[in-house]
């Protein structure tokens, strides 16, 4: 890439180093990758240590500083997408090109690998092609799809149909049915004083709709009264946590909603200013959601002087490059400031020391679309909507064994035995409730309800009947917390390993009780000492697992005595090819005596 190219981007970014994962990305856009030497350039270029670009760049999954590939092909490794065929499916593709999985190929064009949950498990198996979604793979499509990479066709030159995107909107209800106008919501918001439309929001008992549901008035008022040169406002779009589509849903088909919402909490904090921080697998709604926000400049709906109300505010979106740990609000705004996304330590939280160290709100998509509805019809219609703790409505990213997966909104109050009747699930073993990083709930439970009292949930809903092996389902959380884990504190970063090999060892049939105990220890060790919520929920459903559905443990365990994991004569396998040797002084023995028929060598 010639300094001509690269000059463009940073001039683009105003040359400031907070801008810098905006930078690494479209530079890597551009050039294919991120080789030492461009990232040598862009350190110099503004005035960085070289090492915290690399830091940057290395953290984030979709970055890449190794060779450029013509294909780089990642399946989503969701539990949801394995059920469907996933793995096979690579495995098929891997065949057909002759390469080995996760490696490259073909003087290193093509890659075949997969990436953790790509926000679309409500039509996989989804996969990745060179960070554009593609759904519904399937097996007729392995041949062609091989013989397009051989043939070097272009991504942009694929099928249309093998990159549709469905929203699957299944049940609608206050939000999703109310039909507002562009700025209809924000007019609302905007005749009435900041500390009014504040007590609205008080009264209508909004809660945060990203799973930790805290009172978003309070929020509000706390990023309003700290003081500060600038507040901000930032729309957390990193929809990473398994199963969960809900945003992706109303980024796409009801996006007005979202902006709305955005100005809305600016005008209550006092914010001219605001982010959408949108996960790097949603690439393809930057496009639209630019083109939305010019029009809505065209219209006086964003920018200055808002619908002649004498109210300043615009958005810029940032995008994401692929972590999961961005999602807790203190790592997205290390990751909206160039950096890592490691979470910080609190207190101070965001509402007082935020982005550049100013007071910031950070909010879900589905709360400042919610937002609008309190707004229109006042607090206390919101209020009247779901039951007493828990006001308004929820969306439901339902997927995995049913009829009907997609978005269900619904009141809360709902039953999780009323949903599985909606979505068509038949025979169901277990429902798992806000993803990886939530509860596991068995046929007994079924009559709970979906509420901040009951059963809380971010808006993942995943389905599992009673063909499935809910070991797997384990296993496959481990999995995706052992590489999610950005490895800032030792309990996280050394817990979910230990957890990953013990699942393995137990997969592989040399599991023993000791075993399931040791991660009930990794349970307690990891909900106490973490530093931040993706360690203290790691082991959420595991726990669950193990507690309510142990004979999926049981039966895969041998005896009590102690079965190492370890072989280590197959170890020194390579050094005795290596050496010659094949005698029994080569083979590793339980009793270190010297054998008396063979001399030491």
């Amino acid at each position: 890439m010639s300094d001509a190219e690269l000059e463009p981007i940073l001039a683009a970014n105003h040359h400031d180093p907070r801008q810098l994962l905006q930078i690494l990305r479209q530079a890597q856009e551009r050039a294919g990758h991120l080789p030492t030497a461009l990232l040598e350039r862009i350190a110099s270029a503004l005035g960085l240590p070289l090492a915290r670009v690399l830091a940057t760049a290395s953290f984030y999954s979709l970055l890449r500083t190794g060779p450029t590939l013509a294909y780089d092909i990642l399946f989503a490794d969701n539990i949801t997408d394995r059920m469907q065929g996933g793995p096979a499916l690579a495995a098929a593709l891997c065949r057909a090109l002759e390469l080995a999985p996760g490696l490259p190929a073909g003087n290193g064009r093509v890659r075949v690998g997969t990436t953790s949950c790509t926000g679309l498990c409500d039509q996989g198996p989804a996969l990745l092609v060179n960070q554009r979604p593609l759904t519904r793979m399937s097996a007729e499509r392995v041949v062609p799809m091989a013989d397009l990479i051989r043939r070097g066709v272009a991504v942009d030159d694929w099928p249309a149909e093998w990159f549709r995107i469905e929203p699957n909107l299944r049940r609608r209800d206050a939000l999703l049915g109310a039909g507002l106008a562009p700025g209809e919501a924000l007019a609302a918001a905007l005749a009435r004083s900041p500390e009014g439309l504040l007590a609205e929001i008080e009264a209508s008992r909004l809660r945060g709709r990203g799973g930790a549901g805290y009172p978003t008035a309070a929020k509000w008022r706390a990023c309003r009264a700290a003081p500060g040169e600038a507040h901000y406002v930032v729309c957390n779009a990193d929809e990473g946590e398994p199963g969960t589509f809900k945003d992706r849903v109303l980024l796409s088909d009801f996006p007005q909603l979202v902006i709305d919402g955005m100005g809305i909490a600016a005008h209550a904090v006092g914010a001219r200013r605001g982010f959408i921080y949108l996960r790097g697998e949603y690439r393809h709604l930057l496009a639209p959601l630019e083109a939305l926000l010019a029009e809505r400049r065209r219209q006086g709906l964003l920018g200055t002087d808002i619908l002649g109300r004498g109210f300043d505010f615009d958005i810029e979106i940032h995008l994401g490059a692929g972590a999961y740990v961005c999602g807790e609000e203190s790592a997205l705004l290390e990751s909206l400031e160039g950096r890592p996304g490691r979470p910080r330590i609190r207190p101070p939280f965001p509402v007082s020391r935020g982005y550049r160290g100013q007071p910031t709100t950070v909010n879900n998509v589905e709360t400042l679309a919610l937002a609008g509805l309190v707004a229109i019809h006042g607090g206390e219609a919101f209020r009247a909507i779901g039951t007493a703790q828990s006001s308004g409505t929820k969306l439901l990213s339902v997927s995995g064994d049913v009829d009907r997966p997609g978005i269900y909104e619904y009141p809360f109050g709902v039953t999780v035995a009323e949903v599985l009747a909606d979505c068509g699930a038949r025979a169901t073993q277990a429902v798992q409730i806000a993803g990886a990083a939530g509860h596991c709930l068995a046929p007994a439970e079924f009559g709970r309800r979906i509420a901040f009292e009951d059963v809380p949930t971010g808006g993942s809903f995943m389905v599992f009947d009673e063909r499935r092996d809910l070991f797997d389902v384990a296993h496959a959380f481990v999995d995706f917390f052992a590489h999610e884990s950005c490895g800032f504190c030792t309990p996280c970063r050394v817990g979910t390993t230990v957890n990953r090999r013990l699942m393995d060892k137990i997969a592989a049939g040399r599991g023993v009780p000791a075993d399931v105990a040791e991660l009930a220890a990794m349970d307690r060790l990891l909900r106490s000492a973490s530093h931040c919520g993706l360690g203290s929920t790691a082991t959420l459903a595991l726990t669950d697992i193990v507690d309510k559905f142990r004979p999926a443990f049981s039966r895969r365990l041998r005896t009590e005595d102690f079965v190492p994991a370890f072989d280590l004569d197959a170890a020194l396998a390579p050094a005795r090819q290596a050496t010659g040797r094949d005698d029994r002084q080569a083979h590793f023995h339980p009793d270190p005596t010297p054998l008396p028929d063979e001399p030491l060598r």
